[in-house]
């Protein structure tokens, strides 16, 4: 019979936990403004995308030709749903996903949480795979120029970098303040 190692506490859903940071005076505020640079970084993407795509010309040497693709609302979709799954994943209260929390874990509170969770990471995902496909169907299979791919790898950035906003201001709500004190009895 093996005795349980002493850190090991039963709620928790993985053994290796997060790193801590101590030397970091201001983490959550850091990982707030990262995560909110990083989705402003996301959205200037795109709109640079639009922009450009909204003043393409057709070459000097034929200007009479169309510009063979634009931005469309069909470009929007994915990023409408990314950022959706963002807030959603980050308006949830942490401790009601817990079963055990201050919340006296009530089941219907704890289903609903994880339920929520479940769709935010379903836009997320969703999100990401729409741009994608957009980018291959839409850009790289019409084989347009690099200049007009560019849509599609802007839709994809924008959508990977949303995600990753994501993780760190989840990572950020997580870290404690300089104005918390964690109390054990």
């Amino acid at each position: 019979m093996s005795v349980p190692r002493a850190d090991y506490d039963p709620r928790r859903i993985f053994l290796i936990s997060c790193p801590s940071l101590p030397f970091f005076k201001h983490r959550r505020a850091i990982g707030v403004y990262a995560a909110g640079a990083l989705f402003a970084l996301a959205h200037a993407m795109f709109f640079d995308a639009c922009a450009l795509s909204a003043h393409a010309k057709p070459p000097p040497d034929a200007p009479y030709d169309t510009v063979p693709v634009h931005v469309t609302f069909v470009d929007w979709i994915p990023g409408i749903f990314t950022t959706l799954g963002l807030l959603i994943i980050n308006l949830i209260d942490k401790e009601r996903l817990l079963s055990e929390g201050s919340y006296g874990g009530e089941p219907t509170i704890i289903w609903r949480a994880r339920l929520f969770l479940f769709i935010g990471f379903a836009l997320m995902a969703g999100g990401l795979a729409g741009s994608v496909s957009l980018l291959v169907l839409k850009y790289i299979i019409q084989n347009y120029e690099p200049r007009f791919q560019y849509y599609g790898y802007a839709n994809v950035a924008q959508n990977v970098a949303l995600m990753l906003a994501a993780v760190i201001l989840w990572l950020a709500q997580h870290a404690s303040s300089e104005y918390e004190y964690n109390l054990q009895l």
